[in-house]
């Protein structure tokens, strides 16, 4: 990389940048849920009887919350580089060498989760790696820089 290069972030930036965003998409799971559990009661089952677990129901709630964290992560990429976790510790989502399309967000997206699913190993890649990419950098032909201070 060229000296004049956006300082490539440490990756614990990354994981605080990452539970800062856990709040935000908890509360957005917290509306699916809720649409959820109203339908079910609206569908006529009891109101102490909760979604069985491992039914298709809650494999489809599983669903639309990963969809819906991934609505969240991909706009906020594509508009402007950073969800809100990532403002403030100056963390902003940039192509390698083009812009990042949505499919490459999108990418982005499926291959981080894929490497949470697997302990995280796709993040700790970037101790190793010698332009501190993760897996789901790679993938999909993105990098996070950290920009200057104002």
């Amino acid at each position: 990389m060229a000296s004049n290069a956006p300082a490539r972030p440490w990756i614990g930036w990354r994981l605080f940048a990452l539970f800062y965003d856990f709040w935000p998409v908890v509360a957005l799971w917290m509306l699916v849920s809720t649409a959820f559990t109203v339908g079910y009661y609206a569908a006529g089952h009891g109101a102490r009887e909760n979604i069985h677990p491992f039914s298709l129901l809650s494999w489809l709630l599983w669903i639309a919350c990963w969809v819906v964290a991934g609505v969240y992560a991909v706009v906020s990429w594509a508009r402007g580089g950073q969800t809100l976790g990532m403002r403030p510790w100056r963390l902003r989502v940039v192509g390698i060498a083009t812009p990042p399309t949505r499919r490459a967000l999108v990418i982005r997206y499926v291959v981080g989760t894929l490497s949470l699913l697997a302990g995280g190993l796709g993040f700790w890649w970037a101790w190793f790696d010698r332009d501190r990419l993760t897996w789901h950098d790679r993938a999909s032909g993105t990098r996070v820089e950290r920009l200057e201070k104002r």
